[in-house]
């Protein structure tokens, strides 16, 4: 009982609503990325390839986010029957992709879920994935977010090599905060 009632206290502190807003739907906002692809399985940060990504975010309500990111790495890429694409080139991942999360931007911490549809390109060769995972964001003062996130991309083409994606990065707000409309009554 008692290590029920501490881990409530400990996570207590994350369910309490951040700063107060008007507005808890994510305004647009703008990312910054780094991020493994995990091609081996292995779960070994040697055996993953490092990247960077910009990402962009904007609330459809206080639950959905629509997101788009654009991730880029230098790898060595071989398909999945072992035929070798090419060593040492540059991987272009694009996606578009729903977030579903699961508290509003009222929260410090909000963990989600999302999938989506994307394309990637190495070398001459692209093809088609599904983003498909989870992770969550944490609140800083409505202005910025730290973004945690994992996926597996799901291949839909056949030179499209099915690995995960784990991504740790900060986003800022770009944009004005809506103003409040009042009506000008006389006194």
């Amino acid at each position: 009982m008692k290590k029920n009632v501490g881990f409530l206290l400990a996570i207590l502190p994350l369910l309490v609503p951040a700063f107060s807003q008007d507005d808890y739907i994510q305004r647009p906002t703008l990312g910054i990325y780094f991020f493994f692809n995990d091609f081996k399985t292995s779960g070994k940060l040697k055996d993953m390839t490092p990247g960077l990504a910009l990402n962009y975010i904007n609330g459809l309500n206080r639950h959905f986010d629509f997101t788009s990111t654009l991730t880029g790495s230098f790898l060595d890429y071989k398909t999945k029957d072992g035929v070798s694409l090419g060593q040492d080139n540059l991987l272009l991942e694009g996606d578009v992709s729903l977030k579903g999360k699961l508290f509003s931007n009222k929260y410090w911490v909000s963990p989600f879920m999302q999938i989506g549809t994307g394309i990637s390109k190495f070398k001459g060769y692209w093809g088609a994935f599904i983003p498909a995972g989870g992770g969550f964001q944490v609140n800083l003062f409505n202005e910025a977010y730290f973004i945690f996130n994992a996926q597996y991309r799901i291949a839909v083409t056949e030179l499209v090599r099915e690995h995960y994606y784990f991504s740790i990065g900060i986003a800022g707000v770009i944009g004005k905060r809506k103003e409040e409309k009042r009506s000008v009554l006389p006194e």
